[in-house]
């Protein structure tokens, strides 16, 4: 089965990404965004959803200061 997991900085915490992203969309004339956030999308092909939320939590995310959501494709 094919797997997407969606990583995103936790939040309240600052995201520099983002951030950058905000404010050079507010200067190319986007005034009303904001809250921007920049994470990380994966791919993959695993045997079943607990399989991939392993994956995710021991090898890809960072738990201090990302989170994570992982949807079936």
């Amino acid at each position: 089965m094919l797997f997407r997991v969606l990583i995103t900085p936790k939040k309240g915490l600052l995201d520099p990404q983002g951030r950058a992203v905000e404010e050079l969309l507010k200067e190319k004339g986007y005034k009303s965004v904001k809250n921007v956030k920049v994470g990380k999308l994966v791919l993959l092909e695993a045997e079943n959803e607990e399989q991939v939320h392993e994956i995710a939590r021991k090898v890809l995310v960072n738990d201090l200061i990302e989170d994570y959501k992982v949807e079936k494709v």
